[in-house]
This record gives structure tokens, C-alpha cells and sequence, in this order.
């Protein structure tokens, strides 16, 4: 339902007022509220500044809402005549607004344009009618007028007289002529419906050339305004010889219709008067009367025929319906007058015109469906069809126009956004007229989507895997892991960080550290091969956003072995102070077994591949090594010419590079018998220890003549010293002790003994009334390479008959 309401503007009243003192009008302002829409009235020519309403109060809106909406005034055109101030809620007058300059003669007139909200949008059409104020003087395009007029001519015969043009409308405009009093001239005045007026001098008085040949009269133009303003021709009239009889055209109104834009000779209409009269008299010429000089420039009119055609451009934006005084008139200065309307047809000569009201770039990409990403206006100056306008998007875009309000279109988001699918891409908006042929016109819109932390970074493989070799310098580079992220700035900026986990009871970042900017894992300490063979931990890739995403990969980094370790000979056992000796009876055959070097290398593969070579030998012609087995056996037959007492000296090197080796001596008594082994073997042992003795007393005599006391204390740690380490012999982790049985078996698979080896040993020819047995060891392992080896004496040598005389019997070792 409307509401009416009426406010009287005494500012803008005085202000008019201080103006033109002598101008007293009552101006009011109609307010119309319908729908939201408002309409003022306020009279032009108002100062920049001067107040035309309290919008906030009207629309019943907040200062705040108009704030918070960003509200402000759209019109799609170059001059905006007034200013929103938002801080007030009133519309003020921004531009000098000239009616006539505006609208011409078109009456009422007003313009209209809209104020715009934001979140959420509102539009509401402002109307602003601007009253005509009388400051436009009545004017004639000509200063002069002249008339040739027949002293004959008739009573009431009429002549027109130019029409006067005022700017203003209205009260304001015309309204009336008066001539200077005379005896043969009056004024008559005709109105046209259109409200327009010209003036007729009509002769009430025959004229009299002898009497007066001239006759001089002032036709003066009067408006309405308050004071009133008026403007003045002056007429000449020249009285000639007589014509009674005046043009008379056949039509009083012509009618014609002619398309906008139509080429110059366009046919319009021909008007035709005729003349009774003979002779010069009759002779009609045609001209159009004092009319508009803008109208009078559109068309030609053939002086002779009264054809009228187009000279000039006709825009049906700017008049939609043309009006033309025709003016007859012969040779005898007698004149007829009709008009002529052309009706201008609307030509579809005007594309679409789009104005950006806002738009907002970047957009998130996690905006949801249905964000207003900007709002236009699109206006088409045609009529009609040729007016009605749609807008399409081209292409394939996410992006959708709709128009809730009329001549304004929303760009909405039509689905979910991807950044990493679409960074930014160009909306171009295409705006179509209903013409024939339509006219289209296209606005381009750069949209870039900004970036939303919605991607983890991302690992090229699912597990990486590198090796390093053993006793490897610390800090050492050993791989690089990088994974990618989608997101671009700070949430594509990934961090590398080692995942906490254990390797073997102590913390992973004991071993390894990893560059939090590039990703490269280095080591942190020396590895052994023979302690830790492999590690497996995790790396997590973190991006900077917020929150951060991150994911995980496995890492595996295995330690090559290096010939690190030299062999180690498991037997014979090395004794520091008795002599072991292995016994070759004299009749031993060819490639007799002697003994068998027994050793291991804790490297592995080639590493732990061991050779044995017979480096030193008291006859290299009666013994030999086995180059892969270590056994130790004559080369040909043992006589008795052989010493009792051999001594071979055996390296065993293994396959590494550089190769490293282990000695070890073995001592061999070849003998029949016992005894002779003893006898031969005795006087070596006896003479070394009683060095060792003599060495021994002369340092301890030393000692404690000078160093009672510190040789105390030494021998003290040295007893602790032995027991750590017998301690540590029985029980250590390490899988290489200094001592093992002639039984040894590999569980490991990365030794170098495979099979079991069984030996018979003859001490003496003749022992079957005694036995002898050595206690038998043997080396047992824990299968999973981390047990403790135990050292198992499972028998004592023992005699079965103390008395009997010394003999040797077979021995098997195991």
C-alpha cells in the first residue's frame, strides 16, 4: 500500500529566494514510498550542497546498515547529479541540474536512478523530478520581421508570425503574445495540443498603400513566471499592390512516419496549398515556418513541391515524435500554414551497455556455492524489443549470472572452487538485445582464486631406501627425501621432520638427522656393520598452513660392510706360556691329517672369504695347507730322519679390500711315543720359563727397592682387571671371543666353517691298556646371533690305571 507524504523545502526556498528577490513560488517535495521507492521534487538550478531528502529516514533504514552495506548511488551515467552522505543518511544535490538542458520541452521531468546495498543486496529506485524555475527569457530566432501584403488583401486574411521559444515549461513557458495596438492588425493565438503557441496578425482593416506604405509593429513574447520575463520582434510590413486571394493548403495536418538513422533524401511527406489567384499571385512557395533550429536542420523542404526530406541524422532516443510548421505563401505575400507529424521508428542502433558496479578478486576457493563474486548494470537506450536485454557467461566456467532485480546481474559462483585445478581464469559476460539482427556487447572480468590449505604434501614414492658404508664419517649426507605439495605461498612451504621411534632401545635421532628445508638425512654417528645392519624409520613432510596437513614415509638405509675386522683363529688355541703340540706317528702316510686352522671373519661376503697359506715351516717338503680348508697334511711319507720337533707358521688372509690376515703358529711332534714327545718338548718350556722367572724377579726386585707401594697398587688393579675380563670372556655379546673349541658351528651362515669335523689321534703306537681323554669343548650359539657363548668342560684328563707306564691313544676330536 502507498503512503503519500508532503515536506515543503524552506532551504531550498530561501535559497531561490536570496536568488531572484523579485521570484516569490511555493515549492513543494513529494515523497512517494511505494515498494521502496522513493520520489522527490525540488527545482533546478539548486546550489551544490543543498539538501533533497533524508533517504535513511524515508526507506526506514540504520545509519549502520547503510554503512555496513557500503550503500551508494548508481546511474550508469557520466554525470552524477547527486551525492549520498551516508554519515547523515541524506541525498544532496551534487551537480548543477539544468531542466532545459536535461529535458527540453519534455514535460514532467525527472530522472531516476538507484541506491545500492550490499550483504545483503538491495536496490531501491530513487526519482528525482526537477521543477522548472522561469529563467529562460522568450525568445525569437529572428529580430526582424517582414511582411509584403496586398492592399487589397481581404478582411480577415491572416498571416502568421514567428513563434517565440522559451526554454521553461509550464507556467514558466509561453503563454501569450500581444502586439503593439494598430488599426489594421489584430492578434489571434492558437494553442496546438501539444501545448505549443503561435500567433496570427488577422486584418480587420482594409490597407491603404497611398495613405501608408508601411506600417512598423512589435509582437512581444510573454511567459509565466513570477516576475514575468518577455521577449520582442519587431514586424515590417511593406502594403504592395492587391492579391485577394491567400494560399490554401489541402490538409491542415500531415502525417508521416520515418525509421531513426535514416540516410540523407529520406522521401518524409510533399504538402501542397493552392492558390485561386493568377499570374505571380498564384505562385506558391513552401518553407517551413520559424520553428526549433535542431528540428528545422533534420529536414529539406523543395520550395517549389513541398517535398520534405532528411538532411540530417534523426536519433529516436532523443525525439521519438518530430511536429514541422509548414508555411505557404505567394507572390503577393498572402500565406496558408499546416503541420506535418512524423512519427520516428525505434531501429535497434544501440548495443547493451555493461557498468561494473563492484567486483571482488580474489575469491577463496573454498567459497560455497551461490558467493556473489560481482554485480553489473546493463542498460540498452533502445525501445521495445531492442531494449530488452539478457546476459549470458561465455564459455565454461563455474560461474553463473542471474538477475533478481531489474537491469542488474549478479556473477555467482556456480559450484566448489579448486585452486590447484583453476587458478584464475576470465569471465567474460555477454549482454544481447532482443533486435533484429541483435546487438551484443562484452565485458571480460579477471577472477584469480586464492589459495586455501586443503592439500598435504606428497611423497613421488611410497618408501625411499639408500646405504652407506660402515665406519662412515659423522654428518655424512646419506639420501634425500621430497615430496610436493598443491598449494602454493606458505601452505606449500614444506617442513621434514624425523618421526620418533627407537632403533634397537635408543631414540632414532641418536642415529640420523634430518634438514627440515631440504629434506637430506644425514648421520649422526659412525655405524657397524657388525652391530646394526639396517635401519627403518619414518620422515614427515609438514606444509605451513593452518592447520598443517603433513604425511609419512618409510625410509630404510642399509650399511655396506667394509673388511673392517681381520680373521680370527678359533684353533689351534694360542697359549701365552705351554706349548700344544700336534702328533704325526712317523708312519703316517701321504696326505695325512694333521691338525685342521680353524677361523672366522665377522665381516661378511667376500669380506669373510678366508684362505689359508703356509707362510713359515722347519720342511716345507713334509707338510701343507689347504688353501680353502685350513687342513693341515704331509705331503709324503714320515721317516726317521724327520726332527721330532716341526713349527708351522700359517696366515690366513681373507678376500677383502685392502686384505687383512691373522698368524698363528702350530707346533707338530712327529714321534712314536710319548715320552719322546716330552723329552723334546721339555727342555723349550723349561729354558722360556726360566727367562721369564729371571726377567720377572730382577723387575719385581726393582720394584720394590723403589716402588713398594705403586707396585701394590698396580698389582691390585691387575687382578681386577684379569677378573673383568675373564667376566666379560663368559659373559659379552659380542659375537667374536678370544677362545673356541675345535667344534664350532655357524649358525649365522656368514662364517666360515659349514660341516663338523671329526679327527682320530694316535699319541703312541701301543696304548690300548690306558686311555687318555682331552676334555672335549663345545661352542654353542644362540640362533638369533644375540645370545652369550658358553664354555662347557665336560671331562678331565684321566687315567685308568695311575701305575701303568705313559701311553697315548687315539684321540677324537669333535
Amino acid at each position: 500500500m502507498s503512503t503519500l507524504s508532503e515536506i515543503t523545502i524552506s532551504e531550498a526556498l530561501c535559497r531561490l529566494s536570496a536568488a531572484a528577490p523579485f521570484l516569490i513560488f511555493n515549492v513543494t517535495l513529494l515523497l512517494f514510498l511505494a515498494d521502496g521507492q522513493i520520489r522527490y521534487s525540488i527545482p533546478e538550478e539548486m546550489r551544490k550542497g543543498s539538501l533533497i531528502g533524508n533517504v535513511a529516514q524515508d526507506l526506514g533504514l540504520d545509519l549502520n546498515r547503510l554503512r555496513s552495506g557500503r550503500a551508494r548511488i548508481v546511474t550508469g551515467e557520466n554525470v552524477q547529479y547527486t551525492e549520498l552522505k551516508t554519515d547523515k543518511g541524506i541525498l544532496v544535490v551534487n551537480e548543477r541540474m539544468d531542466r532545459e538542458q536535461l529535458c527540453g520541452d519534455v514535460t514532467p521531468c525527472s530522472f531516476t536512478f538507484e541506491i545500492l546495498l550490499e550483504k545483503p543486496m538491495e536496490l531501491h529506485p530513487v526519482t528525482i523530478e526537477i521543477l522548472d524555475v522561469n529563467d529562460n527569457v522568450p525568445t525569437f530566432q529572428n529580430t526582424r520581421l517582414q511582411f509584403d501584403i496586398s492592399e487589397s488583401a481581404a478582411l480577415g486574411s491572416r498571416f502568421v508570425l514567428e513563434s517565440a521559444d522559451d526554454a521553461d515549461v509550464g507556467e514558466n513557458g509561453l503563454q501569450n503574445y500581444i502586439l503593439t495596438p494598430n488599426d489594421n492588425f489584430i492578434l489571434k493565438q492558437h494553442v496546438s495540443p501539444d501545448g505549443g503557441r503561435h500567433a496570427e496578425m488577422v486584418l480587420q482593416k482594409s490597407l491603404d498603400r497611398e495613405e501608408e506604405p508601411r506600417l512598423s509593429l512589435k509582437l512581444l513574447a510573454v511567459d509565466g513566471g513570477d516576475p514575468q520575463r518577455s521577449g520582442t520582434v519587431n514586424i515590417e510590413i511593406n502594403i504592395l499592390d492587391a492579391n485577394d486571394n491567400a494560399p490554401v493548403f489541402n490538409q491542415s495536418v500531415y502525417k508521416a512516419t520515418v525509421m531513426e538513422n535514416a540516410p540523407k533524401g529520406t522521401f518524409i511527406v510533399t504538402v501542397n496549398a493552392s492558390d485561386v489567384d493568377s499570374g505571380p499571385y498564384g505562385q506558391v512557395t513552401y518553407s517551413f515556418s520559424k520553428s526549433k533550429v535542431n528540428i528545422a536542420e533534420m529536414f529539406d523542404i523543395d520550395e517549389a513541391t513541398g517535398r520534405i526530406t532528411v538532411v540530417n541524422e534523426i536519433d529516436f532516443e532523443k525525439d521519438k515524435k518530430i511536429e514541422l510548421r509548414i508555411e505557404a505563401k505567394d507572390q503577393g505575400g498572402l500565406t496558408d500554414s499546416s503541420k506535418v507529424e512524423i512519427e520516428v521508428i525505434d531501429v535497434n542502433d544501440n548495443a547493451p551497455v555493461i557498468n561494473v558496479m563492484s567486483f571482488a578478486s580474489p575469491v577463496s576457493e573454498d567459497s560455497p556455492p551461490g558467493t556473489t563474486v560481482g554485480i553489473i548494470n546493463v542498460k540498452d537506450l533502445d525501445s521495445g524489443r531492442n531494449g530488452q536485454v539478457s546476459c549470458t557467461i561465455e564459455g565454461s566456467v563455474p560461474f553463473q549470472i542471474k538477475s533478481n532485480v531489474r537491469n542488474y546481474y549478479a556473477l555467482i559462483t556456480e559450484g566448489v572452487l579448486d585452486r590447484e585445478t583453476l587458478s584464475e581464469c576470465n569471465i567474460t559476460v555477454v549482454a544481447s538485445d532482443a533486435g533484429s539482427p541483435p546487438l551484443s556487447s562484452k565485458k571480460t572480468f579477471y577472477l584469480k582464486v586464492s589459495d586455501v590449505n586443503d592439500n598435504a604434501p606428497a611423497f613421488p614414492q611410497r618408501f625411499f631406501s639408500a646405504s652407506v658404508s660402515e665406519n662412515n664419517s659423522p654428518g655424512v649426507s646419506v639420501l634425500k627425501v621430497t615430496a610436493k605439495d598443491l598449494d602454493e605461498n606458505q601452505n606449500a612451504r614444506i617442513s621434514y621432520i624425523l618421526e620418533e621411534s627407537e632403533i634397537g632401545g635408543s631414540p632414532v635421532s641418536q642415529y640420523f638427522s634430518v634438514n627440515a628445508e631440504n629434506g637430506v638425512i644425514h648421520a649422526v654417528r659412525s655405524f657397524d656393520y657388525e652391530q646394526i645392519k639396517d635401519f627403518k624409520f619414518c620422515v614427515k613432510a609438514q606444509d605451513g598452513g593452518s592447520p598443517p596437513l603433513s604425511s609419512n614415509v618409510s625410509v630404510t638405509v642399509t650399511i655396506q660392510d667394509q673388511n673392517d675386522n681381520p680373521p680370527q683363529v678359533l684353533y689351534p688355541v694360542q697359549t701365552g706360556g705351554s706349548v700344544v703340540a700336534e702328533i704325526v706317528p712317523r708312519s703316517a702316510d701321504v696326505s695325512y691329517l694333521v691338525t685342521k686352522v680353524v677361523a672366522v671373519d665377522v665381516d661378511s661376503g667376500q669380506n669373510a672369504w678366508l684362505s689359508y697359506k703356509l707362510q713359515k715351516a722347519t720342511d716345507r717338503a713334509l707338510f701343507e695347507v689347504g688353501l680353502q680348508n685350513g687342513e693341515i697334511r704331509t705331503i709324503r711319507q714320515v721317516t726317521d730322519k724327520d726332527a721330532v720337533k716341526q713349527r708351522l707358521t700359517v696366515i690366513v688372509e681373507d678376500n677383502g679390500q685392502p686384505s687383512r690376515s691373522a698368524t698363528v703358529i702350530v707346533n707338530v711332534a712327529v714321534a712314536d711315543s710319548f715320552p719322546e714327545v716330552l723329552s723334546e718338548f721339555t727342555d723349550f718350556t723349561h729354558d722360556k720359563e726360566y727367562n721369564d722367572n729371571m726377567t720377572f724377579y730382577l723387575v719385581l726386585a726393582l720394584a720394590v727397592v723403589s716402588f713398594l707401594f705403586i707396585t701394590c697398587l698396580v698389582v691390585i688393579i691387575s687382578v681386577k682387571i684379569y677378573r673383568w675380563r675373564q667376566a666379560r670372556f663368559y659373559h659379552s655379546n659380542l659375537p667374536v671371543i678370544p677362545y673356541y673349541p675345535p667344534r664350532y658351528s655357524d649358525t649365522l651362515g656368514t662364517g666360515t666353517l659349514q660341516h663338523v669335523y671329526n679327527y682320530d689321534t694316535c699319541r703312541t703306537t701301543d696304548s690300548r691298556k690306558s686311555d687318555f681323554k682331552f676334555g672335549q669343548n663345545v661352542l654353542i650359539m644362540d640362533p638369533s646371533a644375540t645370545g652369550t657363548m658358553q664354555r662347557i668342560q665336560s671331562e678331565k684328563s684321566i687315567l685308568d690305571e695311575p701305575d701303568s707306564p705313559l701311553e697315548v691313544k687315539c684321540i677324537q676330536i669333535v
